[in-house]
């Protein structure tokens, strides 16, 4: 058998004994060879769809959903993906390129080869991503496609949709897409009980509960890209998109009983938004061997918002937002023999100018600049799978009179040990720096109510973390099992600060704390009852939060469930999928992300495909997050609810037609982009 060598970042293929299993599925003209739809890897899963599975989906979210990934919840809604333990953020990738929902949309599944669900990410992927999900198509594309995706709450003013086409000529390529969203409800509820210790250690009780709230706005985004490809040695792309958002008059008109005394409150918010994006892809194969890969992003982000509240007395301001930001990063690659090394080098640079006008007054000017370095080794030896890499950034700021300059590192390395019946143990050490977030560094003082203010902190440090997994998985045909271990040693977090006045005044702000630790036990199960017609799924597990403040320590423990089943019957599909939400405790404050029920039926006739889904069913009032915070002078109870999110049908519709000759469409590797406008 020919041995395949491994890529590494660009995800195309695996380690030599992962390609030889990939190998084992592969239909070679009327005989098929199958292997396990479910491989494991040093990082995380090979999974590899089923025939069913890609016939039964409509776009990349579709297909995700059906796969039933551990701990990630797939929202075919709101076309969102999110990790159900707060670990860190998702990334999605299609042939490695970071995408968003407009890719997904237009996403054929039947021309998905595998998909690399990476639960264990390398030094690649920056910071603050616990999970990456790589859909890999096959590579031959029609001559055109055109196609349409739309989603529509038959029980809320709340709907999505999509067109989208493709055209190619030779070794030229031209796309273009426009998605449009839109959404108005008035079933949103927040209430919150809050307990003030004011100086003289009297207690001043507080509750505001919504009385009416509207909630609206739309959301347009075009993009346009061409591709040049001289087969696989020289790829240009270049893209231009921009987009264009509206929140018109969000308001919310509470009842609040301060400290006995009843009176009405008033909230309203508005803002619009516009980010144009300019993007720049070359890659070129220097030898057999060697590979590099460059790509340039230009983006500007335009936000204006007006803020109002009047709980006793009137408090109003407005932000100019503007920010400039360039992205660019160099990789290059060589497929060694014993391993395969990769290094890159990404640079960062953002400018932001917020303009806070009215009772916030403040103006916060910062210049972030930001060098990454990183380089890994993956490979094999015998029955023995290792990575190991480094990554390195400088971190320079200057805002007003505050200027800082910050060394991290990332240390990550993976060891599997590869068993002959499906079984394979493995070892991860992952150890790292994380800075805050641009909003929480500003100087700007922000007024929330009568009681509370946020206010930003330039004197944030980073934080050091350090993450150990031991994982038992085992896969085959029909089973796909594992069960994990997680510990997280945090180490001076950035974490919420809350602090009394003088004038018996509250104020959130960051600051590093002592430390927080995560323990978390957990095990999953993916079993074909019926192969390519009845599969069913589950997950679960617990774990225990540990965090020491510079004043307190809290516990807690918390146990957490997700289980799916799908039945594939011809053009039909049913699906139910549920989980009971997740809950942690981190630095001061308790959080719970709302359960989620789904009951899904699709159909499918030619180029169209039709779906029902009902979210959260017998829930009028549904619960879709909780937070408490639990400082000794300041403990405040909020809970939110969404009726619109109960008992809510949602309507999919969705149209593709392919046509033309055959044509090799080129793969990008690297995607950079920028969305933060800075505003607190």
């Amino acid at each position: 058998m020919k041995r395949i060598i491994p890529i590494l970042f660009l995800s195309i293929s695996s380690f030599p004994a992962l390609a030889q299993n990939e190998e084992k599925s592969v239909t070679l003209s009327e005989v098929t060879v199958k292997g396990a739809k479910v491989v494991s890897k040093v990082d995380g899963q090979m999974i590899y769809p089923t025939d069913a599975q890609k016939s039964a989906s409509t776009n990349g979210y579709s297909l995700l959903q059906k796969l039933s990934l551990p701990n990630l919840r797939i929202d075919n809604v709101t076309h969102s993906v999110s990790a159900i333990d707060n670990r860190g953020g998702v990334q999605i990738r299609i042939n490695g390129i970071i995408v968003g929902k407009e890719e997904m949309l237009a996403l054929d599944p039947k021309l998905i080869g595998k998909v690399d669900f990476i639960d264990n990410p390398g030094v690649r992927y920056g910071e603050d991503i616990a999970y990456v999900v790589n859909i890999v198509t096959k590579r031959n594309d029609t001559g055109y496609t055109l196609g349409s995706d739309v989603t529509s709450l038959l029980t809320t003013w709340q709907g999505d949709g999509m067109v989208y086409g493709k055209w190619n000529s030779g070794k030229s390529e031209l796309s273009a897409s426009y998605d449009f969203s839109g959404n108005k409800s008035n079933g949103s509820e927040v209430k919150e009980t809050a307990d003030y210790t004011l100086n003289d250690g009297r207690i001043r009780t507080t509750r505001r509960n919504d009385v009416e709230t509207l909630r609206k706005g739309l959301t347009h985004n075009v993009k346009l890209t061409y591709n040049y490809a001289d087969s696989t040695a020289y790829v240009f792309q270049v893209s231009l998109s921009d987009n264009i958002g509206n929140e018109p008059g969000n308001y919310s008109i509470k009842g609040v009983v301060d400290d006995g005394q009843y009176q009405t409150a008033t909230y309203s918010n508005s803002s619009r938004s516009n980010s144009p994006v300019l993007d720049l892809y070359l890659f070129r194969q220097l030898t057999a061997r060697q590979s590099i890969t460059a790509n340039a992003v230009g983006t500007y982000i335009h936000t204006n918002t007006s803020n109002y509240f009047d709980e006793g007395a009137p408090y109003k301001y407005d932000v100019k937002g503007r920010t400039a930001s360039a992205l660019t990063e160099v990789i290059y690659e060589n497929k060694l023999k014993p391993f395969v090394f990769s290094a890159g080098l990404n640079y960062r640079y953002k400018y932001t100018k917020n303009d806070y006008l009215g009772d916030a007054y403040a103006l916060t000017e910062m210049n972030n600049n930001n060098l990454y370095g990183f380089g890994e080794i993956k490979g094999m030896l015998k029955d023995f799978r290792y990575a190991l890499g480094l990554g390195v950034s400088y971190i320079h700021y200057n805002q007003n009179e505050h200027n800082y300059d910050f060394w991290t590192f990332r240390l990550k390395a993976s060891l599997a040990y590869q068993f002959k019946n499906g079984m394979q143990l493995s070892y991860t050490l992952d150890m790292g720096d994380r800075a805050s977030r641009i909003a929480m560094t500003n100087d700007a003082t922000i007024m929330t109510n009568s009681m509370e203010y946020t206010v930003g902190n330039p004197s944030l440090k980073p934080s050091r973390d350090m993450d150990q997994s031991l994982r038992l998985s085992y896969n085959n045909q029909r089973w796909s099992t594992f069960i994990n271990g997680f510990y997280r040693y945090c180490y001076k977090p950035n974490r919420a600060h809350y602090e009394r006045t003088a004038d018996d005044k509250f104020i959130y702000t960051q600051i590093n704390q002592k430390e927080i630790d995560l323990l978390q036990l957990a095990a999953y199960a993916s079993y074909w009852i019926l192969p390519e017609k009845l599969q069913t799924s589950a997950y679960g597990g617990m774990q225990r939060c540990f965090n020491y403040g510079n004043d307190y320590s809290h516990f807690y423990t918390s146990w957490f469930c997700m289980g799916s089943i799908t039945a594939y019957l011809g053009r039909f599909t049913l699906q139910a999928y549920a989980d009971n939400g997740y809950r942690v405790l981190e630095g001061e404050g308790r959080g719970y992300q709302g359960a989620s029920v789904v009951l899904n039926g699709s159909y499918r006739y030619k180029d169209w495909s039709f779906s029902l889904a009902y979210n959260n069913p017998f829930c009028k009032k549904y619960k879709s997050y909780e937070g408490e915070i639990l400082n000794r002078d300041f403990h405040k109870l909020t809970t939110g609810y969404d009726r619109s999110s109960g008992n809510c049908l949602i309507l999919g519709v969705s149209w593709r037609m392919s046509h033309g000759n055959k044509y090799k469409s080129a793969s990008k590797t690297l995607n950079n982009k920028d969305t933060d406008n800075g505003i607190l």
